[in-house]
């Protein structure tokens, strides 16, 4: 059930809030859901938080059978 919230805030903050959205293609209260979000989540374990963007890509990898030493080596090709 989602249910109405007002803040009130500067108006600077508003405005740069307003601005962040468009760039992230984001509604507010998306970004203000997905940061109570990480709050709670904080509260419940006090463990490192992932944002959204980075708990969706958590585990991507797992099958794949890559692991640190391939990282390295992509580093060391990359920085050649």
């Amino acid at each position: 059930m989602n249910t109405k919230l007002t803040l009130r805030m500067d108006d600077s903050l508003i405005e740069s809030a307003k601005h962040y959205s468009a760039r992230s293609g984001k509604s507010v209260s998306q970004i203000v859901a997905d940061y109570f979000t990480m709050i709670k989540n904080e509260e419940l374990d006090n463990r490192e938080v992932l944002t959204p963007a980075v708990r969706a890509l958590k585990g991507v990898l797992a099958d794949t059978g890559a692991d640190e030493s391939d990282y390295f080596k992509y580093l060391e090709e990359k920085h050649l």
